[in-house]
Parts: C-alpha cells; sequence; structure tokens
C-alpha cells in the first residue's frame, strides 16, 4: 500500500457549521491542500473540524493564551506553535513549547496499517463567513483557503518571518489554483 493511499482524512461536520458544502468537496479540498504542502511519500492522519466561533475562541486561548475568535486553528503532534497570552502556559503546554514533542502520546505504538497522526485542522466557519464577506469573495474560496492555510501549518509552515510569509503564501497560491483551476481559454 502506498502512502498516498494511505492517507486518511476525518471531517467533523456540524450540521450548523457545514455551510453547505458537502462531505466530498470539502475532503477533495483536503486532499488537494495535503498534496500541496506534504511530501507525495508522507503517510498520515488529518481531522478537519468545522465549528463555531465560541469553540475556536476557547481552543485559542487555551493553547495560544489568546482570549478572542481566529478563522482557523492548526494542531500538529510535530510542531507546537507560539503562545502569545500575557501569563504562562500551562506546565504541560510549556514543556511542549521547550522542544519536547507537541503532543505526549507520540511515543505510543500505532498499529502497523494505522498511518500516524499529522494533526487537525479547526476552523470557524461563522468567521470564514465574515471574511469571505468582507473581501468580496465565495465562501467556498475563503473556506478551501482556510484549509489550505492549516494544513500547511501542520507541515511546519509559518508565517512569522517575512520570508516565511512568502514560502507560505505562494503554496497556498498554488493550493488554491489547485482547488479552483483557471479557465481554459478556447
Amino acid at each position: 500500500m502506498t502512502a498516498q493511499a494511505r492517507r486518511q482524512i476525518d471531517l467533523s461536520l456540524t450540521d450548523d457549521f457545514s455551510a453547505g458544502f458537502s462531505e466530498e468537496w470539502l475532503t477533495q479540498v483536503l486532499r488537494l491542500a495535503v498534496a500541496r504542502a506534504f511530501p507525495p511519500d508522507t503517510a498520515g492522519q488529518i481531522s478537519l473540524i468545522l465549528t463555531d466561533d465560541d469553540a475556536v475562541r476557547e481552543l485559542n486561548h487555551t493553547y495560544r493564551g489568546l482570549d478572542e475568535t481566529t478563522d482557523v486553528l492548526s494542531f500538529s503532534p510535530y510542531y507546537s506553535g507560539q503562545w502569545y497570552g500575557d501569563t504562562e502556559p500551562p506546565p504541560a503546554l510549556a514543556a511542549a513549547l521547550n522542544g519536547r514533542p507537541a503532543a505526549p502520546w507520540l511515543d505510543f505504538i500505532l498499529p502497523p496499517e494505522e498511518p500516524p497522526p499529522l494533526g487537525e485542522v479547526i476552523i470557524s466557519c461563522p468567521q470564514a463567513q465574515r471574511q469571505a464577506a468582507a473581501a468580496q469573495h465565495p465562501l467556498a474560496q475563503e473556506l478551501a483557503w482556510l484549509i489550505s492555510h492549516g494544513v500547511l501549518h501542520l507541515a511546519g509552515y509559518d508565517h512569522l518571518e517575512p520570508a516565511e510569509t512568502a514560502q507560505m503564501q505562494a503554496q497556498e497560491q498554488a493550493a488554491l489554483a489547485a482547488i479552483f483551476p483557471p479557465p481554459e481559454v478556447v
């Protein structure tokens, strides 16, 4: 079995927040984003969760120290992310931020046929809707960008420095071009 065939994508959709997008469409967008972010031989599982502002705000506060809603959060077992809070992070999270594995279960032995977790991408659908309206583009485009952005974070991309930002944005644009190919000129 190839690594590509072993990639698993888990979707958690709440009826109120699926925004009318089918599981097939979301899975296809996630697959295209994964293909752009990870080398072809990477096997793994990624979960996509579409939820509300309150859930994302709570996660953002707990794991990043920011008591605010954001559009997308990524939780990787390999890349711990940044703490932005005014207080110290909880001890277990502080250990992860200090170079220890981001997820203590990384030492857990998986069955041979089970691909390792690559992480979770969690999106606030109401925030995505607000951003799409503000940018005056379709919600599908905003959601695809957020999925791509979140998956790139799982692969270790970031946007803390200008060079990182440029590299991440180039990957996002390439992913969006694969998701929404330009019409052919006849």
